[in-house]
């Protein structure tokens, strides 16, 4: 019997865009997060999982503006 916890899937939306500190702005992962992932272990996905949950809560809101206004 396999005892092994599954691995948490990607938290990765198709939103793949870096910004100035090299974090996604689709799922909050850093870019050495994202090329971990394949290799990481379930704990690890997990705390990966934990840290850019706490990215994307602390980045601040997107500011939408109407078409046609400045």
């Amino acid at each position: 019997m396999d005892t092994t916890p599954p691995l948490p899937e990607s938290p990765c939306v198709r939103n793949c865009c870096l910004d100035d500190a090299d974090v996604c702005i689709g799922c909050g992962r850093h870019v050495d997060e994202i090329l971990r992932w394949g290799a990481a272990d379930a704990g690890e996905r997990q705390d990966i999982l934990a840290r850019a949950a706490a990215r994307r809560a602390a980045r601040p809101a997107p500011l939408f503006r109407r078409p046609g206004r400045a």
